[in-house]
């Protein structure tokens, strides 16, 4: 089990970025949430089997139509043993 928390940096709010990502985590068993933060970025934490955690952060790097991601901040992290994914 992996752990990362990743933060997205372009036009990712309003786009249903995080409702997109919720979706594939729930198809994938990742664990984790994700959040609109207060400077127009998104942030999330994945948790779970590394290959599907690692499809995530490949998401992410490309968002849902209409998101334009700049850049992708990814920090590796210690697992907490998350249960479900949610939409903060």
């Amino acid at each position: 089990m992996i752990r990362r928390r990743v933060v997205v940096h372009g036009r990712v709010q309003g786009v249903f970025f995080r409702d997109s990502a919720r979706r594939l985590a729930q198809q994938r068993g990742v664990a984790g949430w994700i959040a609109n933060r207060w400077d127009g970025t998104v942030e999330a934490v994945f948790e779970g089997d590394e290959e599907a955690v690692q499809g995530l952060v490949r998401f992410v790097h490309e968002g849902p139509r209409g998101a334009e991601v700049d850049r992708v901040e990814t920090f590796d992290e210690e697992p907490e043993a998350l249960v479900g994914f949610s939409v903060r």
